[in-house]
């Protein structure tokens, strides 16, 4: 009876646990990266020289995978933070997922073009959007952490996310005069989020 009434909020609604959240969201990552991976078509020839063609598609997918798996392990750190999900927290979090569910249309475009000038800048802009949009949920967060105050000095001196920041924007700049640095920025990106981030685990 004690645990049922835990459950509920006072007006009698159901509460969202975090761990429920995290469910949700890893189910809606893990179709994400499925519906990634199956935009490389099985080629026609039996030949090696047939992969040819999907070598763009391929490293596109690459980034994409490291970029999703990234916002998937922080993700899970971030609503260990937490032990009530508001409104605000489960919004921010859906506007999170919607952009990352653009990744696989962005990624697909990006690899059959060969790299494309608005290719390019699609990809790069809803990287930028799906980082602005953790940046909120990030936030929304903190309002209800457990240690707030901790939390929020680690999150001020995030120099990763300042970082990935700056290199989307350029990235998107860049597409227009040359790719090439584009994806130098955003591979930059995917390499510096490959050790994942240990500040809210030291504070919780």
């Amino acid at each position: 009876m004690e645990n049922h009434q835990h459950n509920h909020d006072s007006d009698g609604h159901e509460r969202l646990s975090p761990a429920r959240l995290q469910s949700f969201s890893d189910g809606v990552m893990a179709i994400i990266i499925t519906i990634t991976v199956l935009g490389i078509k099985v080629p026609q020839g039996a030949d090696i020289t047939n992969l040819k063609p999907l070598l763009p598609l391929f490293f596109t997918y690459l980034i994409s995978f490291q970029t999703i798996g990234t916002y998937w392990n922080n993700h899970h750190h971030l609503l260990q933070a937490t032990s009530h999900v508001s409104a605000g927290i489960m919004w921010a979090n859906l506007h999170l997922l919607f952009w990352l569910s653009l990744i696989p249309f962005a990624s697909g475009w990006l690899g059959e073009s060969h790299g494309g000038t608005w290719p390019t800048v699609l990809y790069a802009a809803i990287l930028l959007l799906s980082a602005a949009a953790y940046l909120l949920l990030q936030r929304a967060v903190l309002a209800h952490a457990k240690n707030k105050d901790q939390l929020a000095q680690e999150f001020s001196s995030d120099i990763k996310g300042k970082i990935s920041f700056a290199s989307y924007a350029l990235a998107i700049i860049f597409a227009f005069i040359r790719p090439t640095i584009s994806y130098i920025l955003i591979i930059l990106v995917a390499v510096i989020w490959f050790i994942p981030d240990r500040r809210i685990e030291r504070n919780i």
